[in-house]
């Protein structure tokens, strides 16, 4: 069977990683991964865009069917975007090529 698996990167503030967790389970995803991070921009840039910079991040990474992204987007930049407090970026990648034990756990969800 085949499986389109995405995986979606959240990069938050600090203290944002469980909400955006929350959100994309209600939607559908089973779990995902936080990593800390610290963000880095010129001076010139916050200038240009008019934002501040909060230097500690969080990084989460969520990998769901494909079926689950657009609704799990929506909702983390409805909640926790650009115009919040956690200043989320978010965006997709594909995922080509996955561990076949890892791509057993998504073909048994999806058939259930």
């Amino acid at each position: 069977m085949d499986v389109k698996l995405y995986n979606i990167v959240a990069i938050v503030n600090e203290g944002y990683s469980d909400w955006v967790m929350e959100l994309a389970k209600f939607k559908g995803a089973r779990g995902g991964t936080i990593i800390p991070a610290n963000g880095s921009v010129t001076a010139d840039a916050m200038k240009l865009y008019g934002i501040g910079i909060h230097p500690e991040k969080e990084i989460v990474l969520i990998l769901v069917n494909e079926d689950l992204v657009n609704g799990i987007l929506e909702l983390l930049y409805d909640k926790l975007g650009s115009q919040s407090e956690a200043m989320g970026i978010f965006f997709t990648l594909p995922v080509a090529h996955a561990s076949e034990n890892l791509l057993e756990q998504y073909i048994e969800k999806k058939e259930e």
